[in-house]
């Protein structure tokens, strides 16, 4: 496998629980390759939320425990690693409600991703314009106070400022819940125009299959902790498994769904 297709993110065989008590991953496995954007599936309660708070070394402070398995960020540990040093490496997360800070501006807001990562002035202010041209309704109303914007703009906002810490691996937690679809069609276009042509990364986890399955290159689907079944978002969308999965109705067993770790081998 040549150095550019080794994954930026493996997820390989990994377990946890909460307070050592409550099973919520058994052994899920996906993997994010550079330049690629990956769809984590499922409906609510199915790990999603679990998982990405995983790889971004965030469970402890939940107390929440990897039991089995491991997450190595570009080859990097996560477990080992404190999530403040995991953004300045590059892995960078949108958590699920947004999360601005309501009494800061939209540009304050964006600033503190900049602040994250020790940019100087300069450089903070050169990347602000380029969120601004992703996201033209965030410098019309960059002097309002964050909680005063529409659910959409604190989106864009919470997207933009992780943006200024430069990611190399977006991650997004549930980013259209709560919007419109247009609102919601927006940011994912923008999304995708990003990946094309700076070669970002994402990985997003959504309930909403049909629009991430639309814009996602790969899929992984998890149901109750467990990864059930990884493809290419064609095949899934040409497919009835997605469905199956969803509304339960299994025709096949799940040991002959593709295994996730199959992901990090070459040509799949």
């Amino acid at each position: 496998m040549a150095e550019h297709d080794l994954p930026l993110l493996v997820v390989d065989g990994v377990s946890a629980t909460y307070n050592h008590a409550i099973a919520a991953l058994q052994g899920v496995s996906f993997a994010v390759r550079r330049g690629e954007i990956v769809a984590l599936l499922g409906a609510n309660g199915a790990g999603k939320t679990t998982a990405l708070k995983a790889l971004s070394n965030l469970l402890p402070a939940e107390r929440g425990q990897i039991t089995a398995g491991s997450i190595r960020f570009d080859g990097r540990d996560v477990t080992a690693t404190a999530p403040a040093d995991l953004v300045r490496s590059g892995l960078v997360q949108v958590l699920e409600g947004r999360h601005c800070f309501r009494n800061l501006t939209v540009e304050e807001n964006l600033i503190t991703g900049g602040i994250g990562r020790s940019a100087r002035r300069p450089e903070i202010a050169d990347d602000l314009e380029k969120i601004y041209l992703q996201f033209p309704r965030l410098k019309a109303k960059r002097r309002t106070l964050a909680g005063l914007t529409s659910g959409g703009e604190q989106q864009m906002t919470a997207i933009g400022r992780a943006l200024m810490s430069r990611p190399r691996l977006l991650v997004l937690d549930e980013p259209s819940m709560g919007l419109a679809p247009l609102v919601v069609r927006d940011i994912f276009e923008t999304l995708r125009k990003l990946n094309q042509e700076t070669g970002l990364a994402i990985l997003v986890a959504e309930q909403n299959s049909t629009v991430a399955l639309k814009y996602a290159h790969r899929a992984t689907i998890l149901e109750n902790g467990i990864s059930v079944l990884s493809d290419s978002t064609e095949n899934l969308r040409n497919g009835n498994d997605v469905t199956k999965f969803y509304l339960g109705e299994r025709t096949v067993p799940l040991a002959v769904a593709k295994p996730a770790n199959q992901l990090t081998e070459a040509g799949t």
